[in-house]
């Protein structure tokens, strides 16, 4: 580390966000001939909880002849301190800067990172679109992570986009690069090679045909990457250990990929099938390796849905009785209501239990098919308060499809269902808290509602002061998610590759960070949005159903004839069963690989 940048590090907040050296750090020093940056665009501490990065980062680094390193966004101050003394953005495992890599990926989580992308490449002096890369000496730029449902938004920054699994798609791209470095084969030619493989989209090789300013078909299609057998495939035991505390510190075991309820808002339920599990013996096996070679004191369970895996019982009580038994503590995600049982809590002091009713009402709920009833719910409550639970954090979503005033109103009905079930089953002295959150409902691509308006700025605002109004109740708290981001979050979600003119204006007027609240401005964006002459609400509107999609050129498994069926079955508030061995309901997902 040079003296200059000694200095600047005592000057910003958290220097240990970009010095690296982490415990179980892989050796970089080893030779080789390729060497990836695996780029998340958001702060260090976010970065480092992401499974997805740490499963690539580690995977990457067991090849010969590859070196992975890693660079997460610097916050404000340190951006600044960067281009104040000219220093290019580096990374933090050998602060080699981002310039001098042969391959550059970014982890793309959600909408509102889309400037951060900009805001790294800025620092590290690469220019925004692959056509003004393409006579410098530039690392080939790539995407993954879960924006890349719909990539069209950000499609031209990238020379290709992974779509699906990066075990299997950045393992294939990295891999077969290297033999084309050795090789000394041009660029272009291997990203016409890559083009072959499952997964991989070159945007200057699949483009849009627009006629009269809309999409009537593309020049080719992309087939969705995954990982065919997923209890073989690669999962890190000896993970790094970061220098300060992160946002999820705590080791993570992946029970399994995919999810069979199908609620009809989520995007992940359908984008992560077909449904494939790891074994019980190999999970406790991770568990206890991860244990050991990191030292962490919290083993937490990860998947969408936890409840589902097939052994859940077998494998907390495996966890508990080997591992969880003594200063390691189990930590348990949020479970569906219909699936709670007392057994299920992790291990360690009560806290506050976390479910997701998502809908105020039962007809809300078969319209979103979201599997749980009334029943399911006072249950949960009873066994929960029995057990000396004192704190409820429920997760709701307004602007749902078909959602009405009385929908709103069932939220307020469940909080005061739980105080008053507080007084007959509580067995602490202590006062039942409860946190009601709510989220802006997002039409998303690969969904049942990807066709689906999204509510108005002042409807948002309107749907969120009547339950101020109505949650002004005695320790209950009432925490939104703000109206104007998720009309952002929203056309990006649903964009084309016009949107790029935008994202880059919108960065120019300052525009960064902006799924932090504080720092996201409204006024920027729409000045944006004016100003390269595109209209919000075109994205904002309900689409047709006859309507060609800015990612119909993905196969993602899961096909458009379903999600239609799904849609026209919400209305008619129509409740689908969860698929299971015995019960396939059709969505197409097998034709990619075997479920469970």
């Amino acid at each position: 580390m040079n003296e200059k940048l000694k200095q600047i590090l005592m000057q910003v907040e958290k220097p240990a966000r970009y010095v690296g050296g982490e415990f179980n750090m892989p050796n970089m020093d080893k030779p080789c001939t390729t060497r990836l940056c695996l780029c998340f665009p958001e702060i260090y501490e976010i970065g480092m909880s992401n499974i997805g990065v740490r499963i690539l980062y580690h995977m990457l680094n067991g090849f010969e002849g590859i070196v992975c390193e890693r660079c997460f966004a610097p916050f404000v101050d340190m951006g600044e301190q960067l281009q104040a003394n000219n220093i290019p953005l580096f990374s933090i495992d050998s602060h080699k800067p981002l310039k001098e890599f042969d391959i550059v990926g970014m982890s793309i989580g959600y909408e509102l990172l889309y400037t951060n992308v900009l805001y790294m490449l800025d620092l590290a002096g690469i220019p925004f679109r692959a056509k003004d890369r393409q006579n410098g000496d530039y690392p080939i730029l790539i995407a993954g992570g879960p924006c890349v449902v719909n990539p069209e938004p950000f499609a031209e920054i990238f020379d290709a986009i992974l779509i699906g699994e990066g075990e299997k798609n950045l393992k294939e791209f990295t891999l077969l690069y290297d033999e084309c470095k050795k090789a000394k084969i041009s660029k272009a030619e291997f990203l016409e090679k890559a083009s072959k493989l499952d997964g991989v989209y070159i945007p200057k090789l699949v483009k849009p045909n627009i006629v009269n300013g809309k999409i009537e078909s593309f020049s080719g299609r992309v087939k969705k990457a995954i990982v065919q057998d997923l209890d073989s495939s690669y999962f890190p035991t000896k993970i790094l250990v970061p220098n300060i505390e992160i946002t999820h510190d705590r080791a993570v075991l992946e029970l399994y990929r995919g999810c069979n309820n199908g609620c009809r808002f989520c995007q992940a339920c359908f984008y992560y099938r077909p449904i494939r599990n790891r074994k019980l013996e190999t999970l406790l096996e991770y568990g206890r390796e991860l244990v050991e070679n990191t030292g962490y004191s919290e083993l937490s369970l990860s998947s969408l849905s936890t409840s589902d895996y097939y052994a859940l019982h077998e494998l907390i009580t495996g966890l508990k009785s080997s591992v969880c038994n003594g200063d390691v503590r189990l930590a348990m995600p949020s479970l569906r209501l219909d699936s709670y049982k007392p057994e299920y809590m992790g291990s360690g002091r009560l806290g506050s239990l976390t479910f997701a009713p998502e809908a105020g009402t039962q007809r809300l709920r078969d319209v979103i098919n979201k599997n749980i009833s009334d029943e399911n719910i006072r249950n949960t409550i009873k066994h929960a308060l029995e057990c000396g639970y004192t704190g409820f954090k429920l997760y709701f979503m307004i602007g749902l499809p078909t959602e009405t005033t009385q929908d709103l109103q069932g939220i307020v009905d469940i909080v005061l269902l739980i105080k008053d079930m507080a007084r007959q089953y509580s067995k602490s002295k202590r006062p039942v808290n409860i946190t009601v959150s709510t989220s802006v409902f997002i039409p998303k691509p690969l969904t049942p509602f990807q066709w689906e308006r999204q509510i108005n700025v002042q409807e948002m605002l309107e749907k969120q002061r009547f339950l101020i109004d109505n949650l002004h109740i005695k320790n209950v708290r009432y925490n939104w998610h703000g109206a104007e981001s998720s009309v952002i979050e929203a056309v990006f979600s649903r964009g084309d590759r016009r949107l790029i003119d935008v994202i880059e204006k919108a960065y120019s007027k300052g525009c960064k960070f902006d799924g932090w609240s504080e720092r996201f401005d409204y006024e920027k964006w729409c000045e944006a949005f004016e100003e390269c002459g595109i209209d919000i609400s075109d994205y904002t509107r309900e689409w047709q159903e006859n309507e060609v999609l800015p990612w119909d050129f993905v196969e993602h498994g899961v096909s458009k004839k379903y999600l239609l069926k799904e849609r026209h079955n919400a209305y008619n508030a129509v409740k689908t069963k969860a698929c299971d061995k015995q019960n396939c309901t059709g969505c197409g997902a097998n034709k990619l690989g075997r479920c469970y």
